[in-house]
């Protein structure tokens, strides 16, 4: 069991920050920062450049922390919130990731789930810091948490298109 979290782990946490490093950087085929401070504009969110910094370093946040099993329900519930304002994003796509869906983000929020639940098991630096298991409650919470915290995030920076128009307000709303 220590060992399939471990994969689990491993991969789902390198994965989610991988994608953080896209975000805001050159490195494994991102466009840079203004290329993920783009992407978020051409997504309809407010903020540009510091909405895709701060979505870029939770995901690597939170990404590195799962694959090492630091905090790991904490982790957990960065990764979700994150994961989920990416599936809000291609949800108008419907499910499957060949119509540019959100089937991804939802097995990334799946799998942080489970691991917030599970824990990060016997190969993890929370048992190394004798922190685990962690409470049930701190858990759920976990779970809950992060994909709400990634529908209010939606919510609060996604800028509303002129009625009738089918434009976005101008960037120096941002």
């Amino acid at each position: 069991m220590d060992a399939g979290l471990l994969v689990l782990r491993l991969v789902v946490g390198l994965l989610i920050a991988g994608h953080g490093v896209q975000k805001v950087s050159f490195r494994l085929g991102g466009n840079g920062l203004a290329g993920g401070t783009e992407e978020f504009r051409h997504d309809g969110f407010r903020g540009g450049r510091l909405t895709a910094v701060v979505a870029g370093a939770s995901q690597i946040g939170s990404g590195l922390f799962l694959a090492a099993g630091l905090l790991t329900p904490m982790a957990a519930m960065a990764a979700m919130g994150v994961m989920t304002v990416a599936g809000t994003v291609k949800w108008p796509k419907g499910l499957w990731v060949q119509n540019d869906g959100y089937e991804y983000p939802l097995v990334l929020v799946a799998a942080s789930a489970a691991l917030a639940l599970t824990g990060p098991g016997r190969w993890s630096v929370d048992h190394a810091l004798t922190v685990t298991p962690w409470p049930v409650w701190v858990c759920v919470a976990a779970v809950i948490v992060g994909p709400v915290s990634g529908l209010l995030t939606r919510v609060v920076l996604h800028r509303p298109t002129l009625a009738g128009q089918g434009t976005r307000y101008a960037k120096a709303a941002d």
